[in-house]
């Protein structure tokens, strides 16, 4: 039996690798010929591929267009037929230059280049995920590049960003290639409306109040014509409506992230041969509780009968809360370390003593 690490980053400080790796080493320090086995997860969002790779994909470089359309090289995680596409790797708030906001002008193009390199490297099912988004395009971007035209009143196609959705009259899909698509979603937001992309996400990704609202009427625009019946459909919203267009012209299936990614790196399997498992993210709270990566981890481990426990940079739940929600018990680098900084600067390093001490509390004794 085994010593499951499986944990997501622990943002600004260590990859979902890294954690596994440092928390890893602290379990073997501890407890010499322990058999531990690191499975880094990622919920759709940032560190996606990266944990694809960690499972035996292939990461595989492309030179796409950043969300402002300066080139750049994203990557995406390959393995037989199936591809692992970040849409942060191509579309991301941090692949802004300077990061500088652009919120009318910022696109989906370059995840549409990725998913287009995928299927010419041989994929037919894509997971797609979709957190992290510079943009309130609707999608448009990704389906352009992808083969689609999306034309003005003129019959000339219209500029990339939200910009541009007002002034779409129709849309021309038969340059789209035939792919299965799993969109890697965890937000229910319709596409339109106060809990829509423009109103809930454009402010994060620096629209004003006005910008909002010429995103919002583009938004409105594009549904009609690509498809109304999907903008009400959850997880539309996902992405700056790169959810709707992956509903209505792509077909995409929607699944929770985390339940999609572990599947896709074989948790099921993994967590068979388990004793314990070990997960974790940077910040344990209550947002974790709504179907996060820790918390999807626990619910499988659960399932399987393994008892879960929980490692953070910090912890903001009660006891009584990660008790209730399953954790054997939930333990945080803040115990060790009062200073935050440190704990950002010296995760690493913090992970190892703390897991060397949960070893011999959860792992010696049983």
């Amino acid at each position: 039996m085994t010593v499951l690490v499986a944990p997501d980053k622990f943002k600004g400080s260590l990859t979902a690798a890294q954690v596994a790796a440092a928390v890893a080493a602290g379990l073997r320090t501890a407890l010499p010929g322990e058999p531990v086995r690191e499975l880094p997860v990622a919920d759709g969002g940032d560190g996606t591929v990266a944990a694809a790779v960690a499972a035996g994909f292939r990461r595989i470089p492309v030179r796409v267009s950043g969300p402002t359309g300066r080139r750049i090289t994203a990557f995406f995680a390959l393995r037989g037929d199936v591809a692992v596409v970040e849409l942060a790797e191509a579309s991301g708030l941090h692949r802004l230059p300077g990061g500088l906001p652009a919120p009318l002008t910022a696109s989906s193009y370059g995840t549409g280049e990725l998913i287009a390199a995928a299927v010419a490297a041989g994929a037919s099912r894509v997971v797609l995920g979709v957190g992290g988004s510079a943009g309130t395009d609707g999608g448009a971007g990704m389906l352009m590049a992808l083969g689609a035209r999306v034309l003005d009143s003129s019959g000339a196609d219209v500029p990339l960003g939200g910009i541009g959705l007002a002034s779409v009259s129709s849309v021309d899909l038969s340059g789209l290639p035939t792919v299965d698509i799993s969109l890697a979603c965890d937000v229910d937001n319709p596409l339109l409306g106060p809990s829509g992309a423009a109103a809930v996400y454009g402010p994060q990704k620096g629209a004003l109040p006005e910008d909002v609202a010429v995103l919002e009427a583009g938004l409105c625009r594009w549904s009609e014509v690509l498809g109304a019946s999907f903008a009400t459909v959850p997880g539309a919203g996902a992405a700056g409506g790169v959810g709707f267009a992956a509903l209505a012209a792509l077909r995409a299936r929607v699944r929770p992230g985390i339940a999609l990614l572990l599947d896709l790196l074989g948790f099921e399997a993994a967590v068979r041969d388990a004793r314990l498992v070990i997960t974790g993210e940077g910040s344990l709270d209550t947002q974790s509780l709504h179907g996060k990566a820790p918390v999807g981890v626990l619910r499988a481990a659960t399932a399987a009968g393994v008892p879960t426990v929980a490692v953070a940079g910090r912890c903001l739940l009660p006891p009584a809360e990660w008790r209730a929600a399953g954790f054997a018990a939930v333990h945080a680098l803040a115990d060790l370390e009062p200073d935050a900084t440190r704990c950002m600067t010296h995760a690493a390093p913090l992970l190892r003593q703390l897991a060397e001490g949960l070893a011999r509390e959860h792992i010696a004794v049983s």
